[in-house]
């Protein structure tokens, strides 16, 4: 392992402006918290989504995706923007877009409204990431970075994790509607005290802005924007069975490699994805995009276990997954104090072991669970999902300058968006495609002419005797068996998806100590 990577310089004094770096962490966290808030909100609302607006639950999850995707394109712009208009003046802007979109998110009388809403609301949210933790990050000297950081993810994780609670009690409560109106009075906040706090450091003043790369910004659209195309219609035209997918996936195929070649090759590129020479930060940008796919399947696709098999409500299944919120937070002070002392990998394995082992607690679970068997897995992942976000930013960017952190953060937030749409749409697929897998399982082990099977048919019609009478009582036992049938099979299905969940996170482990060693709270770190 190759020794720890040596301090940067302290500019945090120029970069705070003489105002208290706790207020610039509020005004950053504020606006962060928003943004990240709206990627899980929407989760337990997505059934009310899907029958206000006429759409199916498989189109519902476009709601997630489509916001996702457009939240990853700006990502890698944010440094070039806010180099062109100033970064306090750029994040302004982009609260105010985010703000504006919630608004119509919130008024949407249809599907295409909704994702066109949806897009642009991502599209103003994707800035907040990267200028939120520039800001942070340089506004506190190297030794409180640690501390910066967990203050920073406590927004980061804790707003992923409780979005759901609060989706599910504003749609229970009011309506699915509010869910995005929540957002208005925050933004106004947020704009607010970004106005009256935060300042531009004086590199981002006598900044030398360079040509926007047009034709990397334009692969980049092209690539991104027909991945989330594919994966949002995939599921429903049969992937690769339809003539336009196959026509698409070269197509976006053609447009990455080209956004790599010019990221690699431009003289001034909206990434400049040479910064992946780095082997810290490579690897960091895989195990975010991998943590994506596993965070946000699972934010996903336990609110809708409780409620599609469990029957539970909105904010019913948004209070069982609460929990993991409160883990988070308390493991925020824990990480603080342990993110400048002990080494990020030893931290990183630990939080990926924890989430590995809850998920694979939660691919044991039956239908007979209580409301509060699942408690005290759902607070453990929580605490050890704040052992992930800290320390992984540590590693990632430990050896990197202070100068890098901008273009990287771009690229390292893009990764983590990315891996989150594919994992939801992945999460998805697995459920339908598994659900049907299961359910010839089911019948091949149970043949209609078998004694189990005419035993449960006789058991059933015999129960259903008193509502419908001797002679109308065959077709609801039927029925009634074959919603059985479908309820198995999709809990199985929800099985599989949450046991391969937890094997992407120890694959996560080995990953972890390709890393090389940072020493703790000596080195730059920032992202989210």
């Amino acid at each position: 392992m190759s020794s720890a990577a040596a301090a940067p310089a302290d500019h945090s004094a120029e970069a705070a402006h003489g105002v208290n770096p706790w207020l610039i962490a509020a005004s950053v966290m504020l606006a962060t918290f928003m943004e990240v808030l709206d990627t899980a909100i929407a989760s337990v609302a997505l059934p009310y989504i899907a029958g206000s607006l006429s759409a199916s639950n498989d189109e519902a999850t476009w709601v997630l995706t489509s916001y996702l995707v457009a939240n990853a394109i700006v990502l890698p712009a944010s440094n070039w923007c806010s180099l062109r208009f100033g970064r306090k003046n750029f994040l302004i802007a982009c609260v105010i877009v985010f703000t504006i979109a919630s608004f119509a998110c919130g008024a949407a009388p249809t599907l295409p409204f909704m994702l066109l809403a949806r897009i642009v609301q991502g599209a103003g949210g994707g800035a907040l990431q990267p200028l939120s933790q520039a800001i942070l990050f340089e506004s506190f000297p190297p030794a409180k970075r640690g501390a910066a950081a967990a203050v920073f993810a406590f927004g980061v994780v804790v707003a992923p994790v409780l979005g759901p609670t609060l989706g599910g009690w504003l749609t229970d409560t009011y309506s699915w509607r509010y869910a995005f109106y929540i957002n208005i009075p925050v933004g106004v906040l947020a704009v607010f005290m970004i106005s009256r706090f935060v300042h531009d450091p004086p590199y981002i003043k006598d900044a030398k802005v360079p040509a926007f790369d047009n034709l990397g910004f334009g692969a980049l659209v092209v690539w991104t924007g027909l991945l989330q195309v594919i994966l949002d219609k995939g599921q429903q035209d049969d992937w690769f069975g339809a003539t336009w997918i196959r026509l698409a996936f070269p197509t976006m195929i053609a447009a990455f490699l080209s956004w790599c070649w010019i990221s690699w090759r431009h003289s001034n590129p909206l990434v400049n994805l040479k910064i992946l020479k780095d082997r810290n930060f490579a690897i960091g940008c895989l195990l975010i995009f991998l943590f994506g796919v596993a965070i946000y399947s699972t934010v996903v696709v336990l609110p809708l276990f409780y409620q599609e098999l469990l029957g539970y409500t909105a904010f019913t299944a948004g209070v069982v997954v609460a929990p993991r919120g409160i883990g988070a937070i308390c493991g925020m002070p824990v990480i603080g104090y342990l993110a400048n002392k002990v080494d990020p990998r030893y931290l990183l394995t630990f939080g990926f072991v924890i989430f590995g082992l809850t998920t694979f607690y939660f691919g044991q679970i039956t239908l007979e669970i209580s409301p509060h068997t699942l408690l005290l897995p759902i607070l453990i992942t929580g605490f050890g999902l704040s052992f992930v976000f800290v320390p992984i930013t540590t590693a990632a960017y430990g050896t990197l300058p202070n100068e890098a952190i901008g273009n990287a953060s771009g690229l390292f937030n893009l990764m983590r968006n990315i891996g989150g749409s594919i994992g939801i749409a992945l999460a998805q697929t697995l459920i339908t495609r598994r659900e049907a897998v299961h359910q010839n399982l089911i019948v091949n082990s149970v043949p209609r002419t078998g004694q189990q099977f005419q035993n449960a048919v006789k058991n059933t019609t015999d129960f259903l005797t008193g509502y419908y009478g001797p002679a109308n009582a065959a077709d609801p036992a039927h029925a009634t068996l074959y919603r059985e049938l479908l309820r198995q099979s999709s809990y199985w299905a929800f099985i599989d998806v949450f046991r391969w969940l937890s094997l992407l996170s120890f694959f996560c482990v080995f990953a972890v100590w390709m890393l090389k060693k940072v020493k703790p709270g000596k080195a730059p770190v920032g992202a989210h």
